[in-house]
């Protein structure tokens, strides 16, 4: 299974949730479930944001690596659950992948860019808590 976080610049929330499930995935020794991100208007090799590197650091997780993708059509192609960040980047999706495939994280992760520090703590507990209530949720294939 292949689960994409999706949300606009690839640099802060699906970067984090990205890291976040990775860690879940390997806490709950959980395999063959693949997981990445992009951004559905992202300057394709932007760095993360170094908030959210800090902010996810604090739950152990390294996602200073990460550098910003755009959403293609292989990833459209490739992907089996698209987990957005907002209702809006999920309709933007609905219109080239079917909306059993997608789904939104804890209803809306609000966006901390160009916030402090605490705002993206904020925001990366948020994104946290959401992959831990919604996990059965996005590991789950719709047939």
């Amino acid at each position: 299974m292949k689960i994409l976080f999706v949300c606009t610049g690839n640099t802060c929330r699906s970067p984090m949730a990205e890291g976040l499930f990775k860690m879940l995935l390997k806490d709950r020794e959980i395999e063959g479930i693949e997981c990445s991100s992009a951004g559905l208007f992202a300057m394709t090799g932007d760095e993360v944001t170094p908030n959210a590197v800090k902010a996810v650091e604090r739950f152990g997780v390294d996602i200073s690596a990460h550098r910003a993708r755009r959403i293609t059509a292989f990833l459209l192609d490739e992907t089996d659950k698209f987990v957005c960040m907002t209702g809006q980047h999920a309709a933007s999706l609905s219109l080239y992948v079917p909306p059993e495939k997608i789904m939104v994280l804890d209803d809306e992760i609000f966006d901390p860019y160009g916030g402090d520090l605490e705002k993206y703590m904020l925001c990366a507990r948020a994104i946290r808590e959401a992959l831990v209530a919604q996990f059965d949720e996005i590991t789950a294939v719709k047939e």
